[in-house]
């Protein structure tokens, strides 16, 4: 990298790359929507999980009117707004899809939707609706407070996948499971090939040479069979495969370090720490990791990307994400058997989602490459 360069120009660097920008954009989306998923999604149940069985597979823009009915059992609700914006909150009432309803002296009878050209009739009292008694007894007020409390329209901006899920819900709260694992998978991956990366390029002799042997043994397993052992090892799991992805994405990194670290240590501003008496730590770290962010950067957003990945991988395995919880590997998973029907939006959409968020972050990486670069002539993208 280029220590004199400016850190405050990269905005602009980005202005004279509108593709880097556009990227850029994607991903601080891609944050906002994984912080507000549920506030946003038309599904706000915990892992946007509420099933219409009914409602199985419906195509993208599908809508449907449905009678909110008291759930069956009491459903515990966030005592805390936080907590909401968190882990979702659930309705008090399940959605019945009808095509119609007609209210008696006894209750109120729902022409139930079932299929296309397929409706029964569901019988419910009063009582078990919940309905107030004034209501009941005028039915000019009965008529306007269920068609303005208990009827609601559902809509499927996306279709619904095969359990009649919101496939959009579940596209958003999946949000999170792709960025966390990117950064918990980063900061893992970072924090020990930094480290193990600083002490073989500094002091090299037998501290390199355990090092570079670990690195090799490491390096001559596959990245995904060696994610199966680690995941195995720990269990199935949200934290598992975070950091079993993190566990086995060090190597890299690793190598980048070290290789720069034996590079800047012989530059004359390290000679000059050194002959002044400074520690060989504080050196590393107050002289050679802050000379290191351009390449630290670089490979930090290609880990990112491929953590995205190797999640996406795992849970379409079935070894990753564990339902109800949703990814969009296991969304892939759930549904590829549809690509070979006329239905195959329920698959494309989450691939579609990976595509776009690890393509942002590559061309993250190469800006990143282009901006930090030693020549006074970037690379044009």
């Amino acid at each position: 990298m280029n220590p004199l360069r400016p850190k405050s120009a990269f905005l602009g660097f980005l202005r004279q790359r509108p593709v880097a920008l556009l990227a850029v954009a994607v991903i601080a989306i891609t944050v906002a929507v994984a912080i507000f998923a549920y506030p946003l999604s038309p599904d706000p149940s915990p892992h946007a999980n509420r099933m219409i069985l009914e409602l199985g597979a419906r195509p993208p823009g599908f809508r449907q009117m449905s009678f909110l009915v008291p759930a069956r059992r009491e459903r515990a609700q966030p005592s805390l707004r936080g907590k909401a914006l968190l882990d979702g909150w659930h309705s008090p009432y399940d959605q019945v899809p009808i095509e119609g309803w007609i209210a008696n002296d006894e209750g109120i009878a729902l022409l139930h939707y079932v299929d296309e050209g397929m409706t029964d009739t569901l019988f419910y009292s009063y009582e078990a609706l919940q309905i107030p008694d004034a209501k009941v007894q005028d039915k000019t007020a009965l008529a306007s407070y269920i068609n303005q409390e208990r009827v609601r329209e559902i809509y499927y901006p996306l279709g619904s996948d095969q359990f009649g899920r919101d496939i959009l819900s579940r596209l958003l709260v999946g949000t999170r499971i792709s960025l966390s694992v990117g950064v918990i998978a980063v900061l893992l991956s970072l924090s020990i090939g930094i480290i193990l990366g600083s002490l073989a390029g500094y002091f090299g002799g037998w501290a390199d040479e355990i090092v570079m042997w670990f690195i090799n043994v490491l390096w001559s397993i596959p990245t995904l069979l060696l994610v199966f052992a680690i995941t195995l090892t720990l269990g199935k799991g949200f934290w598992q495969i975070f950091i079993a992805i993190g566990l086995t994405m060090w190597v890299g990194a690793a190598r980048l370090i070290r290789g720069q670290v034996k590079s800047l240590k012989e530059m004359d501003y390290v000679l000059a720490a050194r002959s002044l008496g400074a520690s060989p730590f504080r050196i590393i770290r107050r002289h050679l990791w802050p000379n290191m962010a351009g390449p630290i950067m670089v490979i930090a957003a290609a880990n990112f990307a491929a953590a995205i990945l190797i999640e996406a991988g795992l849970s379409f395995l079935g070894i990753g994400v564990q339902p109800p919880q949703p990814s969009w590997g296991l969304m892939i998973k759930e549904h590829y058997n549809f690509l070979l029907t006329n239905k195959p939006f329920m698959a494309l959409v989450p691939g579609a989602a990976i595509m776009l968020l690890v393509l942002s972050f590559h061309i993250l990486g190469n800006a990143f490459r282009d901006y930090f670069d030693v020549r006074d002539t970037p690379r044009q993208s």
